[in-house]
């Protein structure tokens, strides 16, 4: 290869990762909305960078300064347009250990080292890798996360100081202990009043803010009857450090490459789970991991320039981003300017706010991540399914969320192993359109019609779903698909979440997706996430491939689509 070819291949692949143009396009589509969900995020963003930048090593100044400098970069330059980056406790339980060994100078190495990680993994397209996660690990390690949050806000929503311990179970229990020696219900009242202000509020008034609201109301309580025992957040810093590269030590770039390659490993796949949470909780958004990698390398790279710690996606800031009614990333831009004015003009105000309220905001927001539907679906999919998302919610609790989805994934992809072993065939998921000169004159007479049928060899779980039923929501010049499923030998809920998703997009191209040979033990998968409801109502579901074949003639006739025995057609090749 020329010179001249490896350089426009590179030109290439960084292209591929920059924002394009319809990304902020949308940012002008509902300004109000996203404004008022920035504001939000920010409200409660604020308290957690002051607190994960202390806790960190590195001081207060220094988590604002990451949620200001990284979550403008990452929302500028990410691959999503609903994702809120910042200090995060994951990172923070990683960062701490670093700065006793190697000191902040190190702690900011390190962030920058991350950075450049980061931007060659997205170079690399690395971010690809992460949709064969399967659903129940995703499925998790979100509950997992709501549990942790919700845990988190125990000290601050009774009103105590918050025990010593790493552990949140442990550290919820004794704040649960002291509280009950000496009740706070100042405290205690101001959470409870905000928590279910915003949970009665968003099916009242889905529209409305609540959570500023109440946090606005809470505060004005305070000052208002002087409640001494509901604590505020207290005086914050009054400006951002100027940048610079003093830390930087060259002689410690070797010792520190280990760590920066554990930072940039978590702020990988914390944002790309984040993302895909954030992609689950709303309708019509789809990120792409290989500019989120790329858009968290550049933060990351910004952020030590500044004193800031390693950054990446905050499930929680995000959750509440989401849940407020952003829909571009206008929003996550509003909560890094709303933070950059706290630094340095409305300090005073802010600083007002008691933690039992913010409190509130989290325990309500970690209650409205939960999706009882989509956990109740992937536990009644399959046992395994079952077992994998338990396990990874679990772990996600008691260890930390990378040992809950590398756990998460060795368990599902053993299983899954385990279910194929168990099978008289071991082939790959194969898609066989009925092709002209391949089959019968029969057959050549479907394409004909505009009717394929498609055989589906071989098991259809999360490791080849998404490759495959993803080209067939593609086929093109066809009015009737016909999936052939006698011969598929293992199911599980991504491969049925898939196939669902396929017969969706090809029902709103003016598709019909019929069925044929549905096994007894695929049922439980496909109508526990709801794809059999495509099929029954319509009658698309018959026992055998001819039965199906005769129905989707029926559905063309009755449809005045059968083509004209005299009518010239053009026939293409349906996608492989």
């Amino acid at each position: 290869m020329t010179v001249t070819a490896l350089l426009t291949s590179a030109l290439g692949r960084v292209r591929s990762v920059l924002p394009a143009r319809a990304d902020f396009e949308a940012m002008g589509r509902s300004p109000r909305q996203d404004l008022l969900a920035g504001l939000t995020v920010a409200v409660v963003a604020l308290p957690l960078a002051l607190g994960f930048g202390v806790s960190s090593g590195l001081g207060a100044e220094a988590g604002l300064a990451t949620a200001v400098v990284a979550g403008a970069l990452a929302a500028l330059l990410g691959g999503s347009n609903l994702q809120v980056s910042g200090p995060t406790g994951a990172m923070t339980v990683v960062l701490v250990p670093i700065v006793a060994r190697y000191g902040p100078g190190g702690v900011l190495t390190v962030g920058l080292m991350a950075g450049l990680i980061l931007i060659g993994l997205a170079l690399l397209r690395a971010g690809r890798s992460m949709r064969y996660v399967p659903a129940p690990v995703v499925e998790g390690f979100t509950l997992g996360i709501a549990c942790v949050i919700g845990l988190q806000q125990i000290p601050h929503a009774l009103g105590v100081d918050e025990p010593q311990g790493e552990k949140v179970v442990g550290v919820a229990w004794r704040a649960l202990a002291d509280c009950l020696a000496s009740p706070n219900w100042t405290a205690i009242g101001l959470s409870a009043g905000v928590a279910a202000a915003m949970l009665a509020g968003a099916r009242w008034k889905p529209t409305i803010p609540f959570s500023i609201v109440a946090v606005i109301a809470a505060t004005a309580i305070t000052q208002v009857f002087h409640l001494d025992a509901a604590a505020p957040i207290g005086d914050l810093p009054s400006g951002l450090p100027a940048p610079s590269l003093a830390f930087l030590d060259a002689s410690a770039l070797g010792s520190l490459l280990v760590p920066a390659v554990a930072v940039a490993a978590l702020a990988a796949l914390e944002s790309l789970l984040s993302a895909t949470v954030a992609d689950g909780m709303t309708v019509g958004q789809q990120h792409d991991p290989d500019k989120e990698l790329f858009g968290q390398g550049i933060a990351n790279l910004a952020a030590p320039l500044f004193g800031g710690v390693p950054a990446t996606a905050a499930i929680a800031r995000t959750a509440v981003n989401v849940r407020t009614g952003a829909s571009s990333r206008l929003a996550a831009l509003t909560h890094a300017a709303v933070l950059a004015v706290v630094v340095f003009a409305a300090a005073p105000l802010v600083s007002k706010i008691p933690l039992a309220a913010l409190a509130g905001v989290l325990l309500a927001t970690a209650i409205r991540m939960v999706e009882v539907g989509s956990l109740r679906a992937m536990a009644k999919a399959t046992r395994s399914d079952a077992a994998v998302l338990v396990l990874t919610a679990a772990a996600t609790l008691a260890l930390d969320l990378v040992y809950a989805v590398i756990i998460g994934l060795v368990v599902a992809g053993a299983l899954a192993l385990k279910a194929v072993a168990g099978q008289a065939r071991m082939e790959q998921v194969d898609f066989r359109p009925d092709l002209p000169g391949e089959h019968s004159d029969e057959e050549h007479a479907l394409l004909a019609e505009h009717i394929v049928a498609y055989r589906i060899d071989g098991p259809l779980f999360f490791a080849g779903a998404h490759r495959f039923l993803l080209e067939l929501s593609e086929v093109c010049d066809v009015r009737v698909v016909v999936l052939r499923m006698s011969r598929v030998t293992t199911l599980d809920a991504t491969g049925a979440l898939v196939l669902k998703d396929a017969v969706e997009k090809l029902n709103r191209r003016g598709i019909a997706v019929l069925a044929s040979g549905i096994r007894p033990g695929q049922r439980q998968a496909l109508d526990a996430v709801g794809a059999l409801e495509l099929l029954r109502p319509e009658g698309r579901e018959y026992a055998t491939t001819p039965e199906a074949i005769a129905g989707a003639r029926t559905h063309l006739e009755r449809a005045g689509l059968l083509p004209s025995a005299h009518r010239p057609h053009r026939i293409r090749k349906a996608a492989r």
